[in-house]
């Protein structure tokens, strides 16, 4: 007598033997085949000094080496730009599209998952009411009709032997981490533009406030170049310059304040809100503190670090795990099914003893001749190859965007000194000018060309201000920003 166990043994031996075919995946060497050092970001900046009033911005900057703190942005102290931020992660619609389509990615994995791993099950009912010609079973001729009622439960699985649908499997999953970094990439891009949007708004606020400043002392040269030509001491020549150079500088106010209403439009659009909806708040470069500690990661840490990099590999695991899939295509299929019902000539009778009937199925194909498999196999690792070039430019564009970031600091912290030493130097002169005024040593003309030139030296100043603290912002941007740990498909 064969014993149960013994038709049972060789299918669980097939079922501990199976295995997935294709690649497994490993991270590409990136930082070694392109010659990338893990000390290659220790750079010595020279950062300025702490600014001068009346707009300092905070101390000297330094980098620490330690990753992007959650909620980064908190590092600039200012609590209108924390709630802006804040508001922005709640209500921008470019967020939500890109959550929302996070959402559909682990759906689609479960969704998947849910019809691959487990078994599948379904219960069907029904009756029909048939006539039967007895002459077609050699019968007399004459028919019947009758009512047939039928219950039954019907299962399937299918072995997966080689790991096709544990492939596809890991396709999704890594298409749903690719979605979560894309995710983490719009938010981290959201941050960053509102707060550069906010800085900018506050550097043209600040300059359209400079340039009124200047536009009025050009107006007071005006006017004494009128009592002067009415006295006689100059020409019309000379007035009727002047005049032009006034209306033309008057001409510039108008475009500062469209730019300042453009950028507040940007800030509207970021939070999720129309223009001209009077909720974002007005900001000056006092509002804002320079961070004091700047974090630069070494290479090997961006890696794991920034949303585009993780993105860009999330996209290769799946071009790997997909090319493991064709692979399983040209080898064994094993699909089992199994039903078993009741039919019977009435309701009441469906359940019994003699009205039980049943079936197993079981069936194993292997493809003999497909000349569409090999070159479906050939594809996806071509493109497997395509997306592994498109990760290794996205890792070394990502280095270069932080070289880039790390110089910018660097020289536009110079150009700041630069220009502080240039604002304090105009100070001075406007001071002394001042004094002389009123010792009746300089006159009144030499003290409104120094405040000109005191507030077209604040206009360079504010830009380079704005500059240095938009580029702390790239950097945090750089480094990756906040990170999340993301598990998927396990």
């Amino acid at each position: 007598m064969i014993k149960p166990w013994n038709k049972i043994l060789p299918v669980i031996m097939i079922l501990l033997s199976s295995c997935a075919v294709g690649p497994d995946y490993e991270r590409p060497e990136v930082l070694k085949d392109s010659g990338v050092k893990d000390d290659s970001f220790q750079v010595k900046l020279t950062l300025a000094e702490s600014l001068p009033e009346p707009v300092a911005l905070g101390e000297t900057q330094r980098f620490v080496g330690h990753s992007v703190q959650a909620e980064w942005w908190r590092s600039f102290e200012s609590e209108k730009l924390n709630q802006l931020v804040e508001r922005a992660l709640q209500s921008s619609p470019t967020l939500q599209a890109a959550e929302a389509k996070l959402e559909q990615a682990k759906q689609t994995y479960e969704a998947q998952a849910g019809s691959s791993l487990y078994p599948q099950a379904s219960l069907d009912a029904g009756g029909s009411r048939q006539r039967v010609n007895k002459a077609a079973f050699g019968l007399t001729n004459d028919s019947s009709i009758y009512t047939l009622y039928n219950a039954g439960l019907n299962l399937g699985y299918n072995f997966d032997l080689f790991g096709s649908n544990r492939r596809l499997l890991e396709s999704l999953a890594a298409e749903t981490e690719y979605q979560r970094y894309q995710f983490e990439a719009a938010r981290l891009s959201l941050i960053a533009n509102t707060l550069s949007a906010a800085m900018v708004e506050a550097q043209l606020s600040e300059q359209l406030l400079a340039n009124q400043q200047i536009l009025q002392v050009l107006e007071e040269q005006l006017e004494m170049s009128k009592q002067r030509f009415a006295l006689g001491a100059v020409g019309q020549n000379d007035v009727s310059a002047l005049e032009s150079s006034v209306e033309q500088f008057r001409a510039n106010i108008p475009q500062l304040q469209n730019g300042l209403a453009k950028q507040q439009h940007v800030l509207t659009l970021l939070i999720g809100q129309a223009p001209n909806s009077n909720q974002v708040p007005s900001f000056i470069l006092a509002d804002f503190t320079l961070p004091q500690e700047l974090p630069v990661l070494i290479p090997s840490e961006l890696l794991d670090q920034r949303p585009d990099i993780l993105a860009a590999e999330a996209l290769l695991q799946s071009a790997n795990a997909k090319y493991g899939m064709s692979v399983s295509r040209m080898y064994p299929q094993l699909n089992l099914s199994a039903n078993i019902g009741s039919q019977a000539l009435t309701t009441a009778g469906l359940f019994g003893a003699q009205t039980l009937v049943w079936g197993l199925a079981g069936q194993l194909t292997q493809p003999l001749f497909n000349a569409g498999l090999p070159a479906e196999s050939r594809a996806a690792k071509a493109g497997y190859e395509a997306v592994a070039a498109n990760y290794r430019q996205t890792v070394l564009q990502a280095f270069q965007g932080v070289a880039d970031v790390l110089s910018a600091l660097d020289y536009d912290a110079q150009s700041l000194s630069s220009q502080a030493k240039a604002m304090k130097a105009a100070e001075e002169t406007t001071k002394l000018v001042q004094q002389e005024h009123e010792a009746g040593s300089a006159s009144y003309a030499q003290v409104l060309a120094s405040k000109q030139e005191l507030e077209q030296t604040r206009v360079v100043l504010i830009a380079a201000q704005t500059r240095r603290m938009i580029d702390t912002i790239a950097l945090y941007q750089a480094m990756g920003g906040e990170t999340f740990s993301v598990v998927v498909g396990e």
